[in-house]
């Protein structure tokens, strides 16, 4: 259906933009998940020790067990023999007395014997399972790792805040946590918009394309720790795209469209949304002028946010990076929100619009010290129909709303996207 465009809004920079954006965001509400499905999940509050780690005295050595002043006078040319009395196998319960003279085998892991106050390792003895031959005179407490040398019971092991890996479940599990607080993964819907959309392989007829958005959307959620919710393509319907939205927006937190936000006589988003009171406006910059924001209901302080994102792929990606990404690390409790960035003398120079900031997809590279150049990842440069480029790009170069060209020798900031 076309429809008639209104008079163009004034446009905006790029941080009022984003502003409006982190405005609107907070972090989801913390939930309580077992220990193992917290993998790169954000952790809600501090996590503490419910135990001592280790919580006994233990071998840190396969050896012998024994009574130090037993083996003081031991050496190569002159062992101490002692008596074997116990075997003891990580995991055992057993804690068996040692008289004078008398040793028990111990493993890597076991508790040491109360009376015992020092390992001897195998290598410093015959082996000997009924009695053992002692080559050399044990240290003070050798090889015992005493109780809470590791954490005590209340001690803080993990700080709120932090992103979950591998080795922070480790941490916590040996601490004697079982389950965890944080902040869930958002659930994000992704809807691509244009009669034009094809699947991929799909056979294509004049006109048409084949959909790399939903691809390229899904899996930029997915990176930035969100739940990608595809609810396919709409043609340029504006039934279809309001039964669409109303039948799933009860269940996500977010919602990510691609195409229709502009000025065209068929850009649906636009058009459905826009009487509705989403915002729709020109942000100063270069790929992804269009932009839209807002929730779905509109009103709906409870609903989810709605990015009405351009339809060209670079533009896509340069409107996650700079808008949706921060906002969907902010729901998932992270506090470094924002991309790092470096420095890098330009080798290939290009021309960038006047009056809006320039994303150039780019390659960043380093020389044998260490210096970082950076160049275009396409002879096309920022065109926002240029996907191609995006698979090469390692970057994001920033150009300010002032510069119109930019020279070789020129030392710009960098996003490092990969």
């Amino acid at each position: 259906m076309a429809h008639d465009s209104s008079a163009a809004p004034a446009s905006i920079s790029i941080e009022q933009h984003l502003a409006r954006v982190l405005e609107s965001v907070t972090a989801l509400p913390a939930i309580t998940v077992p220990i193992a499905e917290a993998l790169h999940r954000t952790l809600a509050v501090d996590v503490h020790a419910t135990a001592d780690v280790p919580g006994f005295d233990n071998s840190a050595m396969d050896g012998y067990a024994l009574r130090r002043a037993d083996a003081m006078a031991a050496t190569v040319d002159s062992p101490v023999t002692l008596t074997v009395v116990a075997d003891l196998p990580a995991g055992s319960a057993e804690n068996p007395r040692l008289q004078p003279g008398e040793a028990a085998r111990i493993m890597t892991g076991a508790p040491v014997p109360d009376d015992a106050d020092c390992i001897v390792p195998i290598e410093d003895t015959d082996e000997g399972t009924a009695t053992v031959l002692i080559y050399r005179a044990p240290a003070e407490a050798a090889f015992i790792r005493p109780r809470g040398t590791d954490v005590q019971a209340g001690d803080a092991v993990l700080p709120a805040g932090r992103v979950l890996g591998a080795r922070d479940l480790a941490a916590a599990a040996a601490s004697g946590v079982s389950t965890l607080a944080v902040h869930p993964a958002p659930r994000v819907g992704v809807l691509s918009t244009g009669s034009e959309l094809r699947e991929p392989g799909d056979t294509l007829a004049r006109g048409q394309i084949h959909d790399s958005n939903s691809l390229l959307l899904e899996a930029l959620i997915t990176e930035c720790g969100g739940i990608p919710v595809q609810l396919g393509s709409v043609p340029d319907d504006d039934a279809a795209l309001r039964a669409i939205l109303d039948e799933h927006a009860p269940e996500l937190d977010a919602v990510i469209t691609s195409g229709g936000v502009s000025v065209g006589a068929y850009d649906v988003v636009k058009a459905v949304l826009a009487p509705l009171g989403v915002w729709f406006g020109p942000v100063r910059m270069q790929p992804g002028k269009p932009q839209g924001f807002g929730r779905f209901p509109v009103g709906d302080a409870g609903g989810p946010l709605l990015f009405a994102l351009p339809g060209n792929p670079v533009s896509v990606f340069v409107s996650f990076e700079t808008f949706v990404r921060p906002a969907l690390l902010t729901m998932t409790g992270h506090s470094t929100i924002q991309r790092p960035t470096l420095s890098a003398t330009v080798t290939t120079g290009w021309r960038s619009p006047a009056g809006r900031a320039q994303y150039m997809p780019a390659v960043v590279e380093r020389d044998e010290q260490g210096a970082a150049s950076v160049r275009p990842a396409s002879a096309g440069g920022a065109g926002s129909y240029l996907v191609a480029s995006l698979a090469s790009a390692n970057a994001l170069a920033f150009i300010p709303e002032d510069v119109t060209e930019v020279r070789e020798g020129d030392t710009l900031t960098v996003t490092l996207v990969s």
